[in-house]
């Protein structure tokens, strides 16, 4: 059963799509409707906490004064000022009567800093910094009386942060319903059936069913036929967090497969592991017509060398017989951190517009996009070609590796391009394989600083983001889709990204206790759809990843700033829905006169004299 705790909590009139960037139509003379219920959307379950009147402090527009409303959810200021001159900034800022919104789910904050003393000087010198995790920072300025930041503070502090303070993630006490239920969506069963599996060479085990093996692994795992659950047992002693080699996909036809897992546990001494050796020649024998079995280290030479320091290693070719061992030189968590930060940096609150492109180069996001991507290719390619079977890994396996597995499996099969394909594609690669959302994303923690924070997941939509641009017709979601996940990423209000593994899912009770996200798009799919979507069957794709053929993702990183010019939506696109709404009106009154005519031609009284009379002029603008 779903929490109970805040049933009591008055629920909004509103239902669950029309609050996605609901805004207010009726304001009182000072320009806001005092009356909360009216002046904020809320979702059930969903409480005001507080509000005061504050002076927003607009990057783009200077000082605005302005009333902040916080609940368990979000952070909603309305202007006060209705004549305002205002650029309409996607989702976070929208003109509605000439005022002013900001809609911020808590659970974006990612620091509350306090701005100012008592004694400060200058105006709007006092009130609160808030840096938040989707590239933007929020000032606001209070008046220095009477310690006036305090409790918005306070309250700020307790609901962005509730783990750190023995508050319910707002995922638990959400009581939207959807006319779809998103925890449907993957079943490992039904998608490794899809993929032609089991067979004479691989079987399901449930030897992880109670994670006694490996418990940031999922339940169910796909192993060679001929490895026993003892010899698994035995592998799991000489990988990294006991996360065995697990195969992700199988090639319908050529049978060879994409297999990840965690570093060998090799160390300084250059330690060996018989059945380990002998395990990933199994998987290799699993197909006959192969050789070797190639393994894809994501990291770079220098730090897998360096792992060994510390326990880990690689496999060298003197213990793995029949294999071949490529670096792909893919950077460890803490190089995106710094290089997400530096995007930050020349694209918030200002574009740096006078050295844009060396300004771009020099925070090397782009480049490890490209080599995430040519990872990615490689895999795929190898694959593709039935020259050999893959196995993939990095340190721990459930960062560059579901980058890797996953981009992949884009590129291979087609199902992963659909609405449905890819959010099974996330559960099974990102989400039932233990990628630590918990610890990258760091949900209701105010601990900013922790060293494991770090933008993985954000990276993997960029890649799949720039592959759409390359095939505009191969997606069935469209860029709404993509930018829809990463803001709830972020939000906390559903558990889809909530911890870091199964286990912990399964612990905190969360597919019974919270939404899927997968319930809010899959009941509104149309939103989310590419009209230029061109189904195709097993056909590759193999995007460029060259630095000339990438690009920044200016709709994602620089959406708040209202100075960039968006196209939302695109216009060949928007007169693409346009024109197919229109071929749908004329084929439903093309169906209601078939109708109307074939009911008088039952009336023998209004028979038709001729057969001219017998078909309705339909006229059309086609």
């Amino acid at each position: 059963m779903r929490s109970s705790s805040m049933a009591s909590a008055p629920t909004s009139k509103y239902n669950s799509r029309s609050l996605e960037n609901e805004s207010i139509k009726r304001t009182s003379r000072d320009g806001v409707n005092r009356d909360l219920s009216e002046a904020v959307p809320r979702l059930p379950g969903e409480i005001r906490i507080t509000d005061k009147e504050v002076i927003y402090i607009c990057p783009f527009n200077g000082p605005i004064k302005g009333r902040v409303y916080i609940t368990n959810y979000r952070l909603y200021l309305r202007s006060l000022e209705t004549k305002l001159s205002l650029s309409p900034v996607v989702n976070l800022t929208s003109c509605q009567d000439s005022a002013l919104i900001l809609d911020v789910p808590l659970g974006v904050i990612s620091r509350i800093e306090k701005m100012g003393g008592a004694t400060s000087r200058g105006e709007n010198s006092y009130g609160l910094d808030i840096t938040c995790k989707d590239m933007r920072n929020l000032r606001f300025a209070l008046k220095q009386e009477g310690h006036s930041r305090r409790d918005m503070f306070e309250i700020l502090t307790r609901h962005a942060f509730p783990l750190s303070h023995s508050l319910p993630i707002f995922a638990f006490v959400n009581e939207e319903k959807f006319n779809v239920d998103g925890w449907m969506v993957y079943n490992p069963v039904e998608e490794y059936r899809r993929q032609g599996l089991p067979n004479h060479h691989w079987r399901i085990t449930f030897i992880n069913k109670c994670y006694e093996l490996c418990d940031t692994y999922p339940p169910l795992l796909v192993v060679p036929f001929r490895a026993t659950d003892e010899d698994l047992k035995r592998v799991a002693t000489f990988r990294s967090r006991n996360r065995i080699p697990v195969l992700s996909w199988i090639h319908p036809e050529n049978k060879t497969v994409i297999v990840r897992c965690s570093q060998p546990l090799v160390g300084m001494s250059g330690k060996r592991n018989k059945d380990d050796e002998k395990y990933l020649d199994v998987i290799r024998e699993t197909n006959r017509q192969i050789s070797k079995l190639t393994i894809y280290d994501a990291r770079p030479n220098v730090n897998a060398v360096a792992n060994k320091a510390t326990g880990g290693g690689y496999e060298s070719d003197d213990a793995y017989h029949n294999t071949e061992l490529f670096f792909l030189d893919i950077h460890n968590i803490h190089v995106m951190r710094e290089s997400l930060k530096k995007v930050k940096d020349i694209v918030y609150p200002n574009v740096e517009e006078s050295h844009w492109l060396s300004s771009l180069e020099s925070t090397h996001w782009l480049e490890h996009i490209k080599l995430i991507l040519t990872g990615a290719i490689q895999v795929a390619d190898k694959v593709s070609s039935g020259r050999s079977s893959v196995l993939v890994h990095c340190s721990d396996g459930w960062d560059r590796t579901a980058q890797l597995t996953s981009l992949a499996m884009l590129m291979l099969d087609s199902f992963y391009r659909s609405i449905e394909g890819f959010e099974i594609l996330v559960q099974k690669e990102w989400i039932s394989f233990g990628h630590k959302f918990a610890s990258r994303i760091g949900h209701g923690d105010k601990n900013h600083a922790d060293a494991d924070r770090s933008p993985i997941f954000l990276q993997f939509i960029d890649c799949v983001w720039q592959m759409s641009k390359q095939f505009p017709t191969a997606f069935e979601f469209n860029e709404r889709f993509l930018m829809t996940i990463l803001d709830h990423l972020y939000s906390c209000r559903f558990g889809t990204f909530l911890y870091n593994c199964e286990s912990a899912r399964e612990r905190q009770k969360v597919t019974e206790r919270t939404v899927s996200l997968w319930s809010l798009i899959n009941s509104n799919k149309d939103t989310f759809k590419n009209p230029f979507y061109t189904k195709e069957i097993n056909r590759v794709l193999y995007p460029v990843a060259s630095m000339r053929h990438l690009e920044l993702w200016v709709n994602y990183y620089i959406r708040w700033n209202p100075r960039i010019k968006q196209q939302q939506p695109n216009p060949v696109e928007q007169r693409y829905m346009e024109l197919l709404a229109l071929r749908d009106e004329y084929i439903k009154r093309l169906e209601e006169l078939q109708l109307a005519n074939s009911a008088k031609l039952s009336d023998p009284s209004t028979s038709p004299s001729s057969p001219s009379q017998m078909l309705p002029h339909v006229q059309t603008h086609f």
